[in-house]
């Protein structure tokens, strides 16, 4: 047996969209289960993410101290933002979020990992790169707001953040899959095996 995630899609008897937000909305499915049954199905539509794994030549990831208010706490987490132009190319996307959250640029980018965040309860998609060869940004810094402006960002060994991840003591989704998935990808066949920047991403299809 393959141990692959593969395409399939239930019969949607109905569908409505209850709430609308300024970047996501909730839909309610009304879903064919295999009995026959009828079971109402409440999710939120995400437009999907990027995240930057952006790693020093002294073994030191880029990391951002934010505010998160829905679980009241601050968070150690990677560059990371919204797809915000439906069919956006990713790669064009994380460019943007290192340069705006932490003013930096790469010259080797490869995809680290694909992860969908919570599936029993989003669509959210997250493609995760990994930036090597990086050096400070040119022009201005990108003006913050909101919980941006109380932003610290600063650089962690990568074995430091592994510690804290199975410690319990760092919990951002980005940064907890991104770290270990370094970490693995090391262990096995090493980074230059990683899938190339521009390698297909079904979740989020997207234009060259």
């Amino acid at each position: 047996m393959t141990i692959k995630d593969t395409p399939e899609e239930w019969e949607t008897r109905a569908s409505e969209t209850p709430f609308v937000g300024n970047k996501t909305s909730v839909r309610t499915d009304e879903v064919v289960m295999p009995d026959g049954t009828v079971a109402r199905r409440d999710y939120q539509v995400h437009p999907g993410s990027v995240a930057v794994l952006a790693l020093d030549d002294q073994d030191r990831v880029t990391v951002i101290d934010q505010y998160r208010h829905p679980v009241r706490q601050r968070l150690w987490e990677i560059p990371a933002g919204l797809l915000d132009v439906p069919g956006e190319n990713p790669l064009h996307a994380a460019r943007r979020e290192l340069y705006e959250e932490a003013h930096l640029k790469a010259e080797d980018w490869r995809v680290l990992t694909d992860v969908y965040t919570t599936p029993g309860g989003c669509d959210e998609a997250v493609r995760i790169f990994l930036a090597r060869e990086l050096s400070e940004a040119q022009g201005e810094r990108y003006a913050v707001e909101h919980e941006e402006g109380d932003m610290t960002v600063t650089s962690v060994p990568l074995a430091e953040l592994a510690r804290g991840v199975l410690a319990g003591e760092l919990h951002n989704n980005c940064l907890v899959v991104g770290v270990l998935s370094l970490v693995a990808a090391r262990a096995g066949d090493g980074l230059d095996a990683l899938r190339p920047a521009d390698a297909p991403w079904p979740a989020r299809p997207f234009d060259a």
